[in-house]
């Protein structure tokens, strides 16, 4: 899926006012600090600095989009429920993220990360309320279970039954950058979000 590589980065916003209104479709990542979003990003685009790997997580506070050639924009969102963020930070990102993923007009799907062993949290669960509506409506939506090769053949496919009971009309793949595991399913699904008509 060579057209991931095309991958650059856009602008970055730290309110939802200052994100550019776009006409291509939009596909956003979601996801706990250390769910290995960025890793998964970099993977998925082959450039290894893309998505910035912070040493501190959820110390980004911005929403980040990076333009997918003329095709579609990956916008990564920033990661949520790490302690070392003040309490009010943390309100008013979770206020910002949760109007982005309601209110964002050329979003045409959600992919949240998780990590298997952790399961899902309860600022996952906040985030899958928030956008129970859009989903029941069609918009397109994939639990990705990050880190797999971490998990045996068996806690994988019982880790994704859970997630797709979880996803609520949504997919459930697994996905491990360190054996390219997932990458190629990923990037298809992505190109078939992105070009097909409403």
């Amino acid at each position: 899926m060579g057209w991931m590589h095309t991958a650059r980065f856009l602008t970055t916003a730290a309110e939802l006012f200052h994100l550019p209104e776009l006409d291509v479709p939009e596909i956003a990542f979601v996801g706990r600090s250390n769910a290995g979003k960025s890793t998964c990003i970099n993977t998925l685009t082959q450039q290894k600095q893309l998505a910035f790997a912070s040493k501190k997580p959820g110390r980004t506070q911005h929403i980040n989009l990076f333009a997918l050639g003329k095709q579609g924009v990956l916008a990564d969102l920033p990661g949520y429920g790490y302690a070392a963020v003040p309490k009010q930070d943390k309100l008013r990102w979770q206020k910002v993220m949760a109007n982005y993923l309601v209110t964002r007009e050329n979003l045409k799907g959600i992919v949240l990360l998780c990590d298997p062993r952790l399961g899902m949290t309860e600022l996952d669960e906040v985030l899958l309320e928030v956008i129970r509506p859009r989903v029941e409506e069609g918009l397109n939506f994939l639990v990705l279970l990050t880190k797999s090769d971490k998990l045996t053949r068996s806690e994988g496919a019982k880790a994704l039954s859970i997630a797709k009971l979880q996803a609520g009309g949504g997919q459930a793949k697994l996905f491990s950058a360190l054996k390219k595991q997932g990458v190629e399913d990923l990037a298809q699904l992505m190109w078939d979000w992105t070009h097909t008509d409403d």
